[in-house]
């Protein structure tokens, strides 16, 4: 009986590594379940909604549905590309709840598109980002960040016309290419700025670039900016573009624009215009400054309100207020709380929340 016993206990502890193992394996294998299933409860991507369409001042999934795309913006991808990366996107689908990224490519300033960049490396980036994008089931913006393209002229600084030759080419070579892929949005003016560029300026742009993206990807959802920096969304609600599946761009920074930007953007989403917030933050316009975050709040109430899409700037460590990591933080993905500014955490918690 002795015997026995010794036996028994000897085998229990033979066993006891395979068992732990097991439990181990076990429970993480829980885990990642758990997060996955607790994921697909909230989630919004691309799997789930198929191609997008505007209907009337929403944006409505495959099946007719209104639907809210959210996520973080680049900072300008010739100057931090290393946030383009499968790891940095797939954080941002599975631990801040995003659907979209948006990836800011400039036009001009160094490094930009059509001035000192290299434009073959600029369009590998943007490649490997629609591709990662793709593999993770999420939506993304093809942003052609008009800026300060034409710097000598003050009164036609963000004039997107300046650049227009430079424009049909990448969007003809974009559209052809993706023009299976309906999870991309294309975004053909970030920011027209200038006393004269008016809308009847950018409508032209538009006018030329929006049927170059037709020709092969038919019904595209296609981002227009509007001027004063994305801000006169009622020039565009007075006089639209005559082309479906279009919306027009929105841009806020908390602490500079208040509640005469909030009532007109909540006038023309009232008046039937699609508006898409693609670039915002809490801080100044300057991009620095401190945040407000009272009125960020309200932005945000007013933006659930009508369910508008968000993408928030920008994804960089960069030393200023809108730059959601900190500059001591080297992290390209799988970042923590010790890697986020105040703005960092603060849009993650928006993120978490949105589309419950």
């Amino acid at each position: 009986m002795k015997k026995l016993s010794k036996f028994i206990m000897v085998l229990c502890l033979l066993s006891l590594p395979f068992v732990t193992a097991c439990q181990s394996n076990n429970s993480q294998e829980q885990g990642q379940q758990q997060k996955q299933e607790q994921r697909e409860q909230v989630d919004n991507l691309f799997t789930r909604h198929g191609k997008l369409s505007v209907n009337g001042a929403d944006l409505v999934d495959k099946n007719g549905e209104k639907v809210q795309l959210y996520g973080m913006s680049t900072h300008g991808i010739a100057w931090f590309p290393q946030y383009v990366n499968y790891e940095a996107f797939r954080t941002l689908r599975d631990d801040w709840n995003t659907n979209c990224i948006r990836i800011a490519m400039y036009t001009a300033e160094n490094g930009g598109y059509c001035t000192t960049g290299n434009k073959e490396n600029l369009k590998t980036l943007v490649k490997n980002a629609v591709n990662w994008a793709t593999q993770l089931d999420m939506y993304v913006i093809i942003d052609w960040h008009v800026l300060n393209d034409n710097p000598s002229n003050s009164s036609m600084n963000g004039d997107p016309n300046f650049f227009i030759e430079e424009a049909k080419a990448f969007f003809a070579e974009m559209s052809a290419l993706y023009k299976d892929r309906d999870n991309v949005l294309y975004e053909i003016c970030n920011e027209p700025n200038g006393s004269g560029v008016t809308w009847d300026v950018v409508k032209n742009y538009a006018n030329e670039i929006i049927p170059i993206i037709r020709a092969n990807d038919p019904d595209a959802i296609i981002l227009v900016g509007t001027p004063t920096w994305s801000q006169d969304i009622h020039r565009a609600l007075q006089s639209p573009l005559e082309f479906d599946n279009i919306m027009y761009s929105l841009h806020f920074y908390a602490a500079t624009h208040r509640d005469s930007l909030r009532q007109r953007l909540d006038n023309s989403v009232l008046n039937g215009l699609p508006v898409f917030v693609n670039e915002f933050a809490i801080c100044s316009a300057s991009g620095d400054g401190g945040n407000d975050f009272d009125s960020g709040r309200q932005w945000m109430e007013l933006i659930m309100k009508h369910n508008l899409s968000f993408m928030a700037w920008n994804l960089a460590n960069k030393a200023e207020s809108s730059s959601v990591f900190v500059t001591g933080s080297s992290k390209t993905s799988g970042w923590t709380d010790s890697d986020l500014t105040e703005w960092g955490k603060w849009i993650k918690g928006y993120f978490l929340n949105a589309g419950k």
